[in-house]
């Protein structure tokens, strides 16, 4: 019986890779089968006793036996034979104990995959039970089954996809114009849950209509209720986040209506709302060709005066940076008053390393493409936030800081110092570009007339080393503040000594 079944589950439960050793061989399980017949095919090859390669080594070492029996005596094979009676018993016990496992293994296997199978049957048919109510034409259903989505579609990214395979975004999309309030808060929150992480179903919801529906809901009796007002604004934040999304709802009108809600400060919206409705906008403000939309209302000056407000600071220079870098941007931003000023101010916000960063970035733009505007930006301070930031910013907001120095330097022969010269009380000084033609006309003039040349240097060494000297007391004060150390506080000796022998070495240029 052993004989005609020994290779009975190395031939059908695992089979061997060709050309391999027999000491080497590897093996890999086979599925072809059920688990019932995977069980009686490890009970009829274990109950031959040939079900590996132990089985084949024990048989193996009794052959030799049987061949060396020849050789020995009556009583030594007697002998041989008892010790080897515990050797099998105890090999017979190891094998139903393996046998026993792996039975116990394979029912355990199949009745987890039976359980798990049921259960997502049973999640596959309440779903369509849930999208099947959405189409029902008795309302209460209907609203429960939104909240129904909205529920499940929460923290499950697998059921947001299946929900809508399954055809629930269009009848949710269709709630939207009931008359019943409930019911389109419950349809534009189960709309969010649907869309978020999951790009294929905002292309889907704003596919099918939503964006022109939620408008149209705007505009109706049920704008008074702030509740479906926060839903759609949540909505079109969900929304824009996705690109191709940014210019349909761009062109669709619903900027102004964002613009007002964050305008809103009658408190008919909560907070929260107010913060959606920044977020949304900053996405909107990603695609250029809603740049020229957004400055069609009164957006920018809000935002500038909006600054100061630490929690939404970072956020409105973002949108600033988006605005920027456009041409009708830059000068709608320059032709708001103060707008330099109030820029300026955030680079010395040391305590918001983004919110410098930000700043900088939209002034080195507006520097580098406003020429006209750099005698405003000079007077606005630019110059010295600009020379400390270099020292005392990040490395970004450094590098930055050193780009709008740059730009303001290069005035076409003007020097930044022309300007800020009577603030210092020295007289104007000049810092031409090297390799420019007034440059080498410089070199010219300073071989004929040394004694002018000399004493123009010295001028303009002295300009440069007071400004480093205010530059320093300046940021000393500031540290003396934080300290709070007295204010009549005095700096040492050694720190004045340090600063009258500061040079022109710790400028950037």
């Amino acid at each position: 019986m052993a004989k005609c079944q020994s290779n009975s589950l190395g031939s059908l439960v695992i089979d061997g890779i060709a050309g391999a050793n027999a000491g080497t061989r590897h093996f890999r399980f086979c599925t072809a089968f059920s688990g019932a017949a995977f069980r009686r095919r490890i009970y009829d090859a274990v109950s031959c006793g040939g079900s590996s390669r132990y089985g084949h080594r024990y048989n193996d070492e009794m052959m030799d036996d049987e061949q060396s029996t020849g050789n020995r005596s009556a009583s030594e094979t007697r002998d041989l034979k008892e010790a080897e009676q515990p050797r099998n018993l105890k090999l017979a016990n190891g094998r139903s104990e393996k046998l026993v496992d792996l039975l116990n293994l394979a029912e355990s296997m199949e009745t987890e995959n039976e359980e798990e199978t049921r259960r997502k049957e049973e999640e596959l048919e309440e779903l369509k039970r849930t999208v099947e109510d959405l189409q029902a034409e008795d309302l209460v259903r209907r609203k429960s089954a939104a909240s129904k989505v909205r529920l499940m579609a929460k923290e499950d990214l697998v059921i947001r996809g299946t929900l809508a395979l399954l055809g629930a975004i269009p009848p949710l999309v269709a709630m939207v114009d009931l008359e019943d309030e409930q019911s389109q808060i419950a349809a534009l929150y189960a709309l969010l849950n649907l869309g978020i992480g999951n790009n294929a179903n905002k292309a889907a919801i704003v596919k099918v209509g939503v964006i022109h529906k939620m408008l149209k809901l705007i505009k109706s009796e049920s704008a008074s209720n702030s509740l479906v007002t926060e839903a759609i604004i949540a909505n079109f934040l969900g929304l824009s986040a996705l690109d191709s999304n940014k210019p349909v709802i761009g062109s669709s009108g619903a900027i102004p209506f964002l613009v007002k809600s964050l305008q809103n400060t009658d408190h008919k919206i909560s907070n929260q709302a107010r913060q959606d409705a920044l977020r949304a906008l900053f996405n909107l403000s990603i695609a250029a060709s809603n740049i020229s939309i957004i400055l069609e209302t009164d957006f920018i000056p809000f935002l500038l005066n909006m600054l100061g407000d630490m929690e939404v600071s970072e956020r409105i220079l973002s949108i600033l940076s988006n605005v920027v870098s456009t041409r009708e941007g830059r000068r709608a931003i320059s032709v708001v008053p103060d707008a330099f000023p109030i820029l300026v101010d955030v680079l010395n916000w040391t305590d918001s390393p983004g919110c410098q960063e930000k700043a900088s970035y939209v002034l080195m733009v507006m520097a580098h493409k406003l020429y006209g505007e750099r005698q405003t930006m000079v007077e606005a301070g630019l110059v010295s936030a600009s020379l400390e930031l270099t020292l005392l910013g990040s490395a970004l907001a450094q590098k930055r800081a050193s780009r709008i120095l740059g730009c303001l330097r290069y005035d076409k022969g003007k020097q930044v110092s022309e300007s800020f010269g009577g603030n210092l009380g020295v007289a104007p000084v000049s810092a031409p570009i090297i390799g420019t033609s007034s440059s080498s006309n410089c070199n010219s003039d300073s071989k004929r007339y040394p004694e002018e040349s000399e004493e123009a240097m010295s001028v303009e060494k002295k300009a440069v080393k007071q400004l480093v000297q205010q530059s320093l007391q300046y940021n000393m004060r500031k540290i003396v503040k934080r300290a709070n150390l007295p204010q009549d506080f005095a700096p040492s000796e050694h720190f004045k000594s340090l600063t009258a022998s500061s040079t022109s070495k710790s400028l950037p240029f």
